[in-house]
Protein backbone atom coordinates (compact mmCIF):
# COMPACT_ATOMS: atom_id res chain seq x y z
CA UNK A 1 0.00 0.00 0.00
CA UNK A 2 1.26 2.93 -1.02
CA UNK A 3 1.39 6.01 2.01
CA UNK A 4 1.26 9.84 0.93
CA UNK A 5 0.99 13.15 2.26
CA UNK A 6 -1.79 15.26 0.79
CA UNK A 7 -0.01 19.07 0.21
CA UNK A 8 -3.11 21.52 -0.33
CA UNK A 9 -2.61 24.33 -2.63
CA UNK A 10 -3.63 28.24 -2.26
CA UNK A 11 -7.16 28.19 -3.05
CA UNK A 12 -8.34 30.73 -6.04
CA UNK A 13 -10.70 31.01 -9.18
CA UNK A 14 -7.81 29.82 -11.22
CA UNK A 15 -7.11 27.20 -8.84
CA UNK A 16 -10.74 25.80 -7.94
CA UNK A 17 -10.36 22.44 -9.15
CA UNK A 18 -7.17 21.72 -7.08
CA UNK A 19 -9.20 20.40 -4.10
CA UNK A 20 -10.46 17.09 -6.33
CA UNK A 21 -7.03 16.25 -6.85
CA UNK A 22 -7.63 14.73 -2.81
CA UNK A 23 -10.19 12.11 -4.46
CA UNK A 24 -8.26 11.21 -7.46
CA UNK A 25 -4.73 11.00 -5.06
CA UNK A 26 -7.05 8.51 -3.73
CA UNK A 27 -8.03 6.50 -7.06
CA UNK A 28 -4.03 6.83 -7.99
CA UNK A 29 -3.41 4.69 -4.77
CA UNK A 30 -5.95 2.61 -4.87
CA UNK A 31 -4.65 1.57 -8.61
CA UNK A 32 -1.10 1.47 -6.86
CA UNK A 33 0.08 4.23 -9.88
CA UNK A 34 1.93 7.12 -7.77
CA UNK A 35 2.02 9.03 -4.90
CA UNK A 36 -0.59 11.85 -4.21
CA UNK A 37 1.79 14.25 -3.97
CA UNK A 38 2.48 13.64 -7.44
CA UNK A 39 -1.34 13.66 -8.38
CA UNK A 40 -2.05 16.45 -6.63
CA UNK A 41 0.52 17.99 -8.41
CA UNK A 42 -0.63 16.86 -11.91
CA UNK A 43 -4.02 18.32 -11.27
CA UNK A 44 -2.39 21.55 -10.02
CA UNK A 45 -1.08 21.43 -13.65
CA UNK A 46 -4.12 20.66 -15.21
CA UNK A 47 -6.11 23.38 -13.57
CA UNK A 48 -3.50 26.10 -15.02
CA UNK A 49 -2.86 25.21 -18.10
CA UNK A 50 -7.14 25.66 -18.85
CA UNK A 51 -7.58 28.73 -16.97
CA UNK A 52 -4.45 29.96 -19.06
CA UNK A 53 -4.61 28.51 -22.29
CA UNK A 54 -7.97 27.39 -23.06
CA UNK A 55 -9.66 27.61 -26.52
CA UNK A 56 -12.90 26.93 -26.32
CA UNK A 57 -14.20 30.56 -26.83
CA UNK A 58 -11.59 31.08 -29.51
CA UNK A 59 -12.36 27.85 -31.79
CA UNK A 60 -16.69 28.64 -31.03
CA UNK A 61 -16.37 32.51 -32.23
CA UNK A 62 -13.79 30.86 -35.11
CA UNK A 63 -16.51 28.67 -36.31
CA UNK A 64 -19.30 31.07 -35.69
CA UNK A 65 -17.13 33.43 -38.30
CA UNK A 66 -16.19 31.21 -40.92
CA UNK A 67 -19.35 28.82 -40.90
CA UNK A 68 -22.28 30.57 -39.18
CA UNK A 69 -25.53 28.16 -38.54
CA UNK A 70 -24.97 24.55 -38.41
CA UNK A 71 -27.53 22.94 -39.52
CA UNK A 72 -27.90 19.29 -40.44
CA UNK A 73 -27.59 18.33 -43.87
CA UNK A 74 -26.36 21.80 -45.05
CA UNK A 75 -23.26 22.92 -46.54
CA UNK A 76 -22.89 24.70 -43.42
CA UNK A 77 -23.54 21.58 -41.21
CA UNK A 78 -20.93 19.68 -43.29
CA UNK A 79 -18.43 22.31 -42.73
CA UNK A 80 -18.72 21.83 -39.13
CA UNK A 81 -18.35 18.68 -39.23
CA UNK A 82 -15.21 19.57 -40.89
CA UNK A 83 -14.12 21.93 -38.57
CA UNK A 84 -14.03 19.89 -35.86
CA UNK A 85 -12.39 17.02 -36.89
CA UNK A 86 -9.44 18.83 -38.48
CA UNK A 87 -9.10 20.76 -34.73
CA UNK A 88 -9.06 17.43 -33.17
CA UNK A 89 -6.60 16.43 -35.53
CA UNK A 90 -4.10 18.97 -34.98
CA UNK A 91 -4.11 18.64 -31.34
CA UNK A 92 -2.48 15.62 -31.83
CA UNK A 93 -5.29 12.75 -31.91
CA UNK A 94 -4.44 9.96 -34.05
CA UNK A 95 -7.88 8.32 -33.86
CA UNK A 96 -10.66 10.54 -35.23
CA UNK A 97 -13.46 8.97 -37.66
CA UNK A 98 -16.31 10.71 -39.36
CA UNK A 99 -19.72 8.71 -38.33
CA UNK A 100 -21.42 8.83 -41.20
CA UNK A 101 -25.57 8.74 -41.41
CA UNK A 102 -28.59 9.53 -43.54
CA UNK A 103 -31.73 11.67 -42.81
CA UNK A 104 -34.36 13.12 -43.97
CA UNK A 105 -33.24 17.00 -43.57
CA UNK A 106 -36.04 19.70 -43.06
CA UNK A 107 -35.34 23.02 -44.33
CA UNK A 108 -36.97 25.51 -44.05
CA UNK A 109 -39.03 27.62 -46.74
CA UNK A 110 -41.30 30.35 -46.85
CA UNK A 111 -44.15 31.13 -44.36
CA UNK A 112 -46.71 33.35 -43.90
CA UNK A 113 -49.25 33.84 -41.54
CA UNK A 114 -52.25 36.18 -41.63
CA UNK A 115 -54.70 36.75 -39.02
CA UNK A 116 -58.26 38.73 -39.73
CA UNK A 117 -60.72 39.42 -36.85
CA UNK A 118 -63.80 41.85 -37.34
CA UNK A 119 -62.54 42.27 -40.91
CA UNK A 120 -59.58 43.49 -40.50
CA UNK A 121 -56.38 41.36 -41.38
CA UNK A 122 -53.07 41.35 -39.74
CA UNK A 123 -49.78 40.05 -40.67
CA UNK A 124 -48.15 38.20 -38.34
CA UNK A 125 -44.59 38.01 -37.91
CA UNK A 126 -43.75 33.93 -37.60
CA UNK A 127 -40.97 31.56 -38.29
CA UNK A 128 -42.38 27.44 -39.45
CA UNK A 129 -40.92 25.04 -36.82
CA UNK A 130 -38.87 21.95 -38.00
CA UNK A 131 -41.03 18.76 -39.72
CA UNK A 132 -43.65 20.88 -40.96
CA UNK A 133 -44.65 19.61 -44.22
CA UNK A 134 -43.44 20.55 -47.38
CA UNK A 135 -45.98 22.52 -48.72
CA UNK A 136 -49.35 23.97 -46.86
CA UNK A 137 -51.76 26.89 -47.57
CA UNK A 138 -54.74 26.63 -45.04
CA UNK A 139 -57.56 28.78 -43.79
CA UNK A 140 -59.44 28.09 -40.86
CA UNK A 141 -60.50 29.23 -37.17
CA UNK A 142 -58.28 29.74 -34.30
CA UNK A 143 -58.91 27.90 -31.44
CA UNK A 144 -57.22 28.57 -28.16
CA UNK A 145 -55.91 25.60 -26.18
CA UNK A 146 -54.54 26.89 -23.45
CA UNK A 147 -51.32 25.55 -22.68
CA UNK A 148 -51.21 22.96 -24.99
CA UNK A 149 -51.57 20.11 -21.85
CA UNK A 150 -53.45 16.68 -21.86
CA UNK A 151 -56.21 18.85 -19.91
CA UNK A 152 -56.72 21.30 -22.15
CA UNK A 153 -58.34 18.53 -24.68
CA UNK A 154 -61.23 16.68 -21.82
CA UNK A 155 -63.89 18.85 -22.78
CA UNK A 156 -62.90 19.73 -26.78
CA UNK A 157 -64.61 16.98 -28.56
CA UNK A 158 -64.69 17.89 -32.34
CA UNK A 159 -64.79 21.22 -31.99
CA UNK A 160 -60.29 21.58 -33.08
CA UNK A 161 -61.12 19.46 -36.44
CA UNK A 162 -60.07 21.19 -39.27
CA UNK A 163 -59.12 24.40 -37.33
CA UNK A 164 -55.82 25.81 -35.71
CA UNK A 165 -54.99 25.17 -32.26
CA UNK A 166 -53.15 28.33 -30.39
CA UNK A 167 -51.00 26.71 -27.68
CA UNK A 168 -48.94 28.74 -25.08
CA UNK A 169 -45.20 27.24 -25.20
CA UNK A 170 -44.43 27.44 -21.61
CA UNK A 171 -46.59 27.19 -18.04
CA UNK A 172 -48.19 30.21 -16.33
CA UNK A 173 -46.66 30.73 -12.69
CA UNK A 174 -49.85 29.88 -11.20
CA UNK A 175 -49.38 25.57 -12.49
CA UNK A 176 -45.70 25.53 -12.32
CA UNK A 177 -45.71 23.94 -9.21
CA UNK A 178 -48.27 21.55 -9.68
CA UNK A 179 -47.82 20.65 -13.96
CA UNK A 180 -45.08 19.78 -16.09
CA UNK A 181 -44.92 21.22 -19.07
CA UNK A 182 -44.51 19.20 -22.51
CA UNK A 183 -42.17 19.85 -24.92
CA UNK A 184 -43.46 21.84 -27.99
CA UNK A 185 -42.61 18.73 -29.95
CA UNK A 186 -45.67 16.67 -27.88
CA UNK A 187 -47.99 19.78 -27.51
CA UNK A 188 -47.86 19.60 -31.40
CA UNK A 189 -48.79 15.93 -31.20
CA UNK A 190 -51.43 16.05 -28.76
CA UNK A 191 -53.36 18.94 -31.08
CA UNK A 192 -52.78 17.23 -34.67
CA UNK A 193 -54.11 14.05 -32.64
CA UNK A 194 -56.96 15.87 -31.76
CA UNK A 195 -58.00 16.83 -35.81
CA UNK A 196 -55.95 20.40 -35.72
CA UNK A 197 -55.19 21.86 -39.23
CA UNK A 198 -52.27 23.13 -37.79
CA UNK A 199 -50.55 24.52 -34.89
CA UNK A 200 -50.02 28.27 -33.63
CA UNK A 201 -47.30 28.07 -30.86
CA UNK A 202 -46.80 31.43 -29.28
CA UNK A 203 -43.49 31.95 -27.56
CA UNK A 204 -43.18 32.41 -23.45
CA UNK A 205 -40.12 35.42 -24.26
CA UNK A 206 -41.36 39.07 -24.39
CA UNK A 207 -40.70 41.74 -27.81
CA UNK A 208 -41.19 39.70 -30.56
CA UNK A 209 -38.55 37.08 -29.90
CA UNK A 210 -39.14 33.90 -32.79
CA UNK A 211 -38.06 30.22 -32.05
CA UNK A 212 -37.58 27.31 -34.38
CA UNK A 213 -37.00 23.80 -33.23
CA UNK A 214 -38.44 20.51 -34.03
CA UNK A 215 -42.40 20.15 -33.49
CA UNK A 216 -41.48 16.57 -34.84
CA UNK A 217 -41.77 13.56 -31.56
CA UNK A 218 -39.90 11.09 -33.87
CA UNK A 219 -38.15 12.77 -36.32
CA UNK A 220 -40.76 12.44 -39.32
CA UNK A 221 -42.55 14.70 -41.32
CA UNK A 222 -45.47 16.54 -39.62
CA UNK A 223 -48.90 15.74 -41.32
CA UNK A 224 -49.89 19.33 -40.56
CA UNK A 225 -48.01 22.48 -40.25
CA UNK A 226 -46.74 24.60 -37.19
CA UNK A 227 -45.03 27.61 -36.56
CA UNK A 228 -44.19 29.88 -33.61
CA UNK A 229 -45.49 33.92 -33.51
CA UNK A 230 -44.31 36.37 -30.80
CA UNK A 231 -45.79 36.15 -27.40
CA UNK A 232 -47.17 39.59 -27.76
CA UNK A 233 -49.67 38.36 -30.70
CA UNK A 234 -50.12 35.37 -29.04
CA UNK A 235 -51.63 37.24 -26.14
CA UNK A 236 -53.32 39.44 -28.94
CA UNK A 237 -55.01 36.70 -30.39
CA UNK A 238 -55.88 34.84 -27.27
CA UNK A 239 -57.58 38.05 -26.58
CA UNK A 240 -59.67 38.45 -29.42
CA UNK A 241 -60.72 34.82 -28.78
CA UNK A 242 -61.59 35.66 -25.52
CA UNK A 243 -64.45 38.28 -26.78
CA UNK A 244 -66.03 35.65 -29.63
CA UNK A 245 -64.12 32.50 -29.91
CA UNK A 246 -65.48 31.91 -33.27
CA UNK A 247 -64.35 35.65 -34.67
CA UNK A 248 -60.64 34.98 -35.25
CA UNK A 249 -59.30 33.18 -38.79
CA UNK A 250 -56.21 32.70 -39.34
CA UNK A 251 -54.51 32.15 -43.38
CA UNK A 252 -51.03 30.07 -43.18
CA UNK A 253 -49.06 29.71 -46.33
CA UNK A 254 -46.04 27.57 -45.96
CA UNK A 255 -43.19 25.73 -48.49
CA UNK A 256 -39.93 23.72 -46.81
CA UNK A 257 -37.67 21.22 -48.55
CA UNK A 258 -37.53 17.34 -47.14
CA UNK A 259 -35.22 15.26 -48.31
CA UNK A 260 -32.72 12.96 -47.80
CA UNK A 261 -28.75 14.18 -46.67
CA UNK A 262 -26.10 12.32 -45.33
CA UNK A 263 -24.47 14.33 -41.95
CA UNK A 264 -21.29 12.96 -39.79
CA UNK A 265 -20.80 12.08 -36.19
CA UNK A 266 -17.17 13.29 -35.36
CA UNK A 267 -15.48 10.80 -32.97
CA UNK A 268 -12.37 11.35 -31.38
CA UNK A 269 -10.38 8.53 -29.06
CA UNK A 270 -8.33 7.92 -26.04
CA UNK A 271 -7.33 4.29 -25.48
CA UNK A 272 -7.52 3.68 -21.65
CA UNK A 273 -4.31 2.01 -20.04
CA UNK A 274 -5.59 -1.23 -19.10
CA UNK A 275 -9.29 -0.81 -18.57
CA UNK A 276 -9.53 0.05 -22.73
CA UNK A 277 -12.49 -2.10 -23.61
CA UNK A 278 -14.49 0.07 -20.76
CA UNK A 279 -16.04 3.55 -22.73
CA UNK A 280 -16.94 6.60 -21.10
CA UNK A 281 -18.79 8.64 -23.76
CA UNK A 282 -18.40 12.61 -23.24
CA UNK A 283 -20.20 14.61 -26.10
CA UNK A 284 -22.76 17.59 -27.54
CA UNK A 285 -24.86 18.04 -30.15
CA UNK A 286 -22.29 20.23 -32.98
CA UNK A 287 -25.27 21.01 -34.82
CA UNK A 288 -27.46 24.08 -34.55
CA UNK A 289 -30.45 25.59 -35.91
CA UNK A 290 -30.73 28.15 -39.16
CA UNK A 291 -31.86 31.15 -37.69
CA UNK A 292 -28.79 31.97 -36.28
CA UNK A 293 -25.56 30.85 -35.26
CA UNK A 294 -26.05 28.50 -32.20
CA UNK A 295 -23.45 30.06 -29.64
CA UNK A 296 -25.63 29.02 -26.82
CA UNK A 297 -27.27 25.87 -28.47
CA UNK A 298 -25.51 23.99 -28.39
CA UNK A 299 -21.71 26.42 -29.58
CA UNK A 300 -20.77 26.71 -25.64
CA UNK A 301 -21.61 23.05 -24.81
CA UNK A 302 -19.36 21.20 -28.02
CA UNK A 303 -17.08 23.75 -28.35
CA UNK A 304 -16.24 22.97 -24.60
CA UNK A 305 -16.11 19.43 -25.33
CA UNK A 306 -13.56 20.07 -28.12
CA UNK A 307 -11.75 21.88 -25.32
CA UNK A 308 -11.75 19.09 -22.75
CA UNK A 309 -10.42 16.68 -25.69
CA UNK A 310 -7.47 19.68 -26.16
CA UNK A 311 -6.27 19.72 -22.67
CA UNK A 312 -6.59 15.72 -22.15
CA UNK A 313 -3.71 15.89 -25.01
CA UNK A 314 -2.21 18.73 -24.09
CA UNK A 315 -1.42 17.48 -20.47
CA UNK A 316 -0.50 13.65 -22.00
CA UNK A 317 -3.42 12.23 -20.01
CA UNK A 318 -3.41 8.72 -19.99
CA UNK A 319 -6.95 7.29 -18.25
CA UNK A 320 -7.57 3.80 -17.34
CA UNK A 321 -10.37 4.05 -19.36
CA UNK A 322 -11.21 4.60 -23.36
CA UNK A 323 -12.65 8.42 -23.36
CA UNK A 324 -14.75 9.02 -26.79
CA UNK A 325 -15.40 12.58 -27.39
CA UNK A 326 -18.45 12.72 -29.65
CA UNK A 327 -20.00 15.21 -31.25
CA UNK A 328 -23.24 14.99 -32.54
CA UNK A 329 -25.39 16.02 -35.87
CA UNK A 330 -28.93 16.08 -35.67
CA UNK A 331 -29.91 16.83 -32.32
CA UNK A 332 -32.25 19.24 -33.44
CA UNK A 333 -34.07 17.48 -35.70
CA UNK A 334 -34.44 14.47 -33.28
CA UNK A 335 -31.57 13.38 -31.71
CA UNK A 336 -30.27 11.40 -34.92
CA UNK A 337 -27.02 11.60 -34.53
CA UNK A 338 -27.27 9.81 -30.54
CA UNK A 339 -30.02 7.58 -31.67
CA UNK A 340 -27.38 6.51 -34.57
CA UNK A 341 -24.68 6.11 -32.20
CA UNK A 342 -26.31 3.60 -30.26
CA UNK A 343 -27.86 1.83 -32.10
CA UNK A 344 -24.50 0.91 -34.31
CA UNK A 345 -23.14 0.52 -30.69
CA UNK A 346 -25.87 -2.05 -29.84
CA UNK A 347 -25.73 -4.09 -33.51
CA UNK A 348 -21.69 -4.34 -32.63
CA UNK A 349 -22.35 -5.40 -29.00
CA UNK A 350 -20.13 -2.57 -28.11
CA UNK A 351 -22.91 -0.96 -26.18
CA UNK A 352 -22.15 -3.30 -23.24
CA UNK A 353 -18.74 -1.45 -23.06
CA UNK A 354 -20.04 2.19 -22.18
CA UNK A 355 -19.72 2.99 -18.49
CA UNK A 356 -21.05 6.39 -18.65
CA UNK A 357 -22.73 9.13 -21.20
CA UNK A 358 -21.45 13.17 -20.20
CA UNK A 359 -23.66 15.35 -21.94
CA UNK A 360 -22.72 19.09 -22.09
CA UNK A 361 -25.67 20.66 -23.80
CA UNK A 362 -26.04 24.56 -23.47
CA UNK A 363 -24.00 23.85 -20.27
CA UNK A 364 -21.96 26.95 -18.83
CA UNK A 365 -20.09 28.29 -15.79
CA UNK A 366 -20.89 24.94 -13.73
CA UNK A 367 -22.24 24.94 -10.08
CA UNK A 368 -23.17 21.09 -10.04
CA UNK A 369 -23.79 17.96 -11.40
CA UNK A 370 -26.83 15.72 -12.23
CA UNK A 371 -26.97 11.88 -12.64
CA UNK A 372 -29.43 9.68 -14.48
CA UNK A 373 -29.78 6.44 -14.00
CA UNK A 374 -28.08 3.56 -11.11
CA UNK A 375 -25.53 5.40 -8.84
CA UNK A 376 -24.00 2.76 -6.77
CA UNK A 377 -21.86 5.27 -5.02
CA UNK A 378 -23.47 8.51 -4.18
CA UNK A 379 -20.60 9.28 -2.20
CA UNK A 380 -18.46 9.50 -4.40
CA UNK A 381 -19.94 12.62 -6.14
CA UNK A 382 -20.85 14.53 -2.89
CA UNK A 383 -17.59 14.40 -1.58
CA UNK A 384 -16.14 15.01 -5.56
CA UNK A 385 -18.27 18.47 -4.93
CA UNK A 386 -17.45 19.15 -1.19
CA UNK A 387 -13.64 19.47 -2.38
CA UNK A 388 -14.89 21.58 -4.98
CA UNK A 389 -16.64 24.03 -2.97
CA UNK A 390 -14.47 24.10 -0.28
CA UNK A 391 -11.89 25.28 -2.95
CA UNK A 392 -14.13 27.91 -4.68
CA UNK A 393 -17.67 29.04 -3.18
CA UNK A 394 -18.41 30.16 -6.81
CA UNK A 395 -19.18 26.22 -7.07
CA UNK A 396 -22.18 25.22 -5.21
CA UNK A 397 -21.51 21.20 -5.08
CA UNK A 398 -25.24 20.64 -6.04
CA UNK A 399 -25.83 17.11 -6.61
CA UNK A 400 -29.13 16.45 -7.80
CA UNK A 401 -30.59 13.19 -9.65
CA UNK A 402 -33.27 14.64 -12.01
CA UNK A 403 -34.18 13.07 -15.09
CA UNK A 404 -35.08 14.51 -18.17
CA UNK A 405 -35.64 14.12 -22.08
CA UNK A 406 -34.72 15.64 -25.51
CA UNK A 407 -31.13 16.08 -25.56
CA UNK A 408 -28.55 13.43 -26.86
CA UNK A 409 -28.59 11.72 -23.51
CA UNK A 410 -31.66 9.92 -24.03
CA UNK A 411 -30.65 7.17 -26.33
CA UNK A 412 -28.01 6.22 -23.79
CA UNK A 413 -30.14 6.52 -20.91
CA UNK A 414 -33.01 4.06 -22.70
CA UNK A 415 -29.77 1.97 -23.37
CA UNK A 416 -29.30 2.01 -19.52
CA UNK A 417 -26.52 3.52 -19.57
CA UNK A 418 -26.39 6.36 -16.22
CA UNK A 419 -25.75 9.76 -17.75
CA UNK A 420 -24.08 12.73 -16.60
CA UNK A 421 -24.30 16.65 -16.82
CA UNK A 422 -23.61 19.40 -15.50
CA UNK A 423 -25.93 22.14 -14.04
CA UNK A 424 -25.24 25.38 -14.91
CA UNK A 425 -25.23 28.96 -13.90
CA UNK A 426 -25.32 31.70 -16.59
CA UNK A 427 -27.66 34.98 -16.90
CA UNK A 428 -31.12 33.73 -17.23
CA UNK A 429 -31.01 36.39 -20.00
CA UNK A 430 -29.26 34.62 -22.69
CA UNK A 431 -32.01 31.55 -22.73
CA UNK A 432 -34.24 34.26 -24.35
CA UNK A 433 -32.47 33.50 -27.18
CA UNK A 434 -33.38 30.02 -27.38
CA UNK A 435 -33.18 28.50 -30.92
CA UNK A 436 -33.95 32.25 -31.84
CA UNK A 437 -32.55 34.81 -34.37
CA UNK A 438 -30.44 36.38 -31.12
CA UNK A 439 -28.29 32.90 -30.69
CA UNK A 440 -25.04 34.67 -31.33
CA UNK A 441 -21.49 34.62 -30.14
CA UNK A 442 -22.33 37.86 -28.26
CA UNK A 443 -24.50 35.86 -25.71
CA UNK A 444 -21.77 33.98 -24.40
CA UNK A 445 -19.17 34.29 -21.44
CA UNK A 446 -15.81 33.41 -22.26
CA UNK A 447 -15.37 32.23 -19.13
CA UNK A 448 -18.53 30.21 -18.61
CA UNK A 449 -16.75 27.77 -21.13
CA UNK A 450 -13.40 27.98 -19.22
CA UNK A 451 -15.20 26.98 -16.21
CA UNK A 452 -17.03 24.03 -18.83
CA UNK A 453 -13.37 22.96 -19.34
CA UNK A 454 -12.54 23.21 -16.10
CA UNK A 455 -15.10 21.49 -13.87
CA UNK A 456 -15.30 19.16 -16.97
CA UNK A 457 -11.98 17.63 -17.34
CA UNK A 458 -11.37 17.30 -13.75
CA UNK A 459 -14.58 15.06 -13.21
CA UNK A 460 -14.30 13.49 -16.57
CA UNK A 461 -10.70 12.40 -15.37
CA UNK A 462 -11.46 11.45 -11.97
CA UNK A 463 -14.21 8.54 -13.53
CA UNK A 464 -12.12 7.29 -16.36
CA UNK A 465 -10.03 6.28 -13.01
CA UNK A 466 -12.63 5.48 -10.41
CA UNK A 467 -12.39 2.41 -8.72
CA UNK A 468 -14.62 1.06 -8.09
CA UNK A 469 -17.14 2.52 -10.76
CA UNK A 470 -19.53 4.85 -8.90
CA UNK A 471 -22.52 3.88 -11.89
CA UNK A 472 -23.77 1.11 -13.44
CA UNK A 473 -25.66 -0.11 -16.17
CA UNK A 474 -29.37 -1.19 -15.14
CA UNK A 475 -31.15 -3.98 -17.21
CA UNK A 476 -34.08 -3.27 -19.10
CA UNK A 477 -36.71 -4.26 -16.75
CA UNK A 478 -34.87 -1.85 -14.43
CA UNK A 479 -34.49 0.89 -17.00
CA UNK A 480 -38.30 0.65 -17.57
CA UNK A 481 -39.26 0.78 -13.83
CA UNK A 482 -37.00 3.69 -14.02
CA UNK A 483 -38.88 5.56 -16.29
CA UNK A 484 -42.50 4.96 -14.81
CA UNK A 485 -41.07 6.70 -11.52
CA UNK A 486 -39.65 8.98 -13.05
CA UNK A 487 -42.92 9.69 -14.98
CA UNK A 488 -41.61 9.46 -18.31
CA UNK A 489 -43.53 6.60 -19.74
CA UNK A 490 -46.49 8.91 -21.32
CA UNK A 491 -43.82 11.45 -23.08
CA UNK A 492 -41.72 8.37 -24.35
CA UNK A 493 -44.75 6.55 -25.77
CA UNK A 494 -45.49 10.04 -27.43
CA UNK A 495 -41.92 9.88 -29.10
CA UNK A 496 -42.64 6.14 -30.27
CA UNK A 497 -39.47 5.92 -27.78
CA UNK A 498 -41.15 3.17 -25.17
CA UNK A 499 -39.65 0.19 -26.52
CA UNK A 500 -41.30 -2.07 -23.40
Amino acid sequence: MVSCRYHWPVSGRFRKWVGTSFILSLLWVTAGCRSGQEANDEFSKIDKHIAEHSQAYASLKEATTRIGHRLTGTDNGASAESFVFNKLKSYGFDSVTFQPFEVNAWMRGTVMLSVKHEGQIANIPVVSLGQSPEKSNITARIVDMGNGLAEDYLEIGSKLEGQFALVYIGLPDSLKATHKNLHRSEKTKLALDHGAAGVIIYNQVPNGVLLTGTASVDGKVLPAPAVCIGYEDGVAIREMLTIDPSSVEGTLEMSNRIGPIKARNVIATIRGADLHEERIIIGGHLDSWDLATGAIDNGIGSFSVLDIARAFKANNLRPRRTIQFVFFMGEEQGLLGSRYFVKQSESTGSIHNIRLMINLDMTGNPIGMNIAGAVTDSAFFVELNAHIHRTDTVYEGLFSRRVGLHSDHQPFMLAGIPVLGMRSHMDPSIYHCYHADCDDINLVNPMDMINNVRVGTMILYALTNADPFPVRTMTSQETRDYMISNGLEDNLKMQGDWKW
